[in-house]
């Protein structure tokens, strides 16, 4: 029935791949965008959502206008996470344009705030304030929309010599985390492929009666970095220490990325702004939605050995 198909645009990200999990589970007819360059890279989950029940993959290019028109024929829910390949804006608008020529009743835009509209100064971080102009766009055209901002990804973190949230192996087998953020300021966590699932379910369940036009701050815990360390070295049993100090890169990255991560050091760093912004709390109505959330702990003990082990790193044996 085309009033149980949702379409998930970037499926194979750890937002869009929960929710297809969770939705296809209780009977959604999944319609799954992939975008081929990620396809190649994330190969796994590409696999994994062709095997699901209930899901339909699409495969292709947000910049082919055929294709988006194509998406939404039918449905009455999507959720929409872009992500910058590609002009980001012009996309974002392209798909809300699209949802609303089809008729879709609820569209959940997973965006973020742009800092720079709260106060003098404080700078944009430019893969967030892409999120914010497309958020504004579809309150323009007056798409039915619910917009959740996602906190920090406990998934970031990881052993590997990437920037920010570089949980670093010590030579005693201890680990150290350095991140330009307040040690005693508390920071929103979000394990987002165990639970941005239920919780947009629950947010499509509800329907734009209840949603439609709120920002929903999207994380479970509040911890400062310090917290973050003590619940690592609960879930591993080794110490972990928190430094407080600039971003280092030591790996190749993108050069929009590097602007993203000069701008989190400034913003969060020196502003020490709050993380969504002045507006929007959480976890109280993220915790309405969905209590079963995974904690930080529970990540650390469970789910951070097995992706550092994916990433054929040895030290949990």
């Amino acid at each position: 029935m085309t009033s149980r198909t949702l379409v998930i645009v970037n499926t194979t990200g750890r937002q869009g791949a929960s929710l297809a999990r969770v939705a296809s589970a209780v009977g959604y007819n999944v319609r799954a965008h992939i975008t081929t360059k990620l396809s190649e890279k994330d190969g796994s989950v590409a696999k994994e959502l062709r095997q699901l029940q209930n899901v339909e993959v699409i495969e292709g290019s947000l910049e082919d206008d055929k294709l988006i028109s194509r998406l939404f024929v039918g449905a009455r829910r999507a959720f929409i996470n872009t992500i910058s390949w590609g002009d980001e804006v012009a996309i974002g608008k392209a798909l809300a344009n699209a949802a609303k020529k089809a008729g879709v009743q609820h569209y959940v835009y997973s965006s973020m705030p742009d800092h720079a509209v709260f106060k003098k100064g404080w700078p944009s971080l430019p893969l967030w304030s892409c999120k914010f102009t497309v958020e504004n766009y579809i309150r323009q055209i007056g798409l039915p929309a619910t917009f959740v901002y996602t906190g920090i990804y406990n998934n970031n973190f990881t052993s590997l010599p990437y920037p920010l949230f570089c949980m670093k192996l010590q030579a005693d087998g201890s680990f150290s985390w350095t991140a330009p953020f307040h040690p005693d300021k508390p920071l929103p966590w979000l394990d987002a492929e165990h639970d941005v699932g239920p919780a947009v379910l629950q947010i499509l369940k509800d329907g734009p009666q209840k949603w439609s036009g709120h920002r929903i701050g999207l994380a479970y815990q509040l911890l400062t970095p310090r917290q973050v360390c003590e619940a690592f070295a609960r879930g591993l049993r080794r110490p972990c220490s928190y430094k407080r100090g600039p971003i280092t890169v030591e790996v190749p990255i993108p050069s929009g990325y590097r602007s993203q991560l000069e701008g989190i050091e400034q913003l969060f760093g020196k502003y020490e702004a709050p993380y969504f912004g002045p507006d929007i709390q959480a976890p109280e109505e993220a915790l309405r939605l969905w209590e079963g959330y995974r904690g930080m702990e529970e990540y650390a003990r469970e789910v951070f050995p097995l992706e550092e082990a994916a990433n054929g790193l040895t030290w949990m044996h």
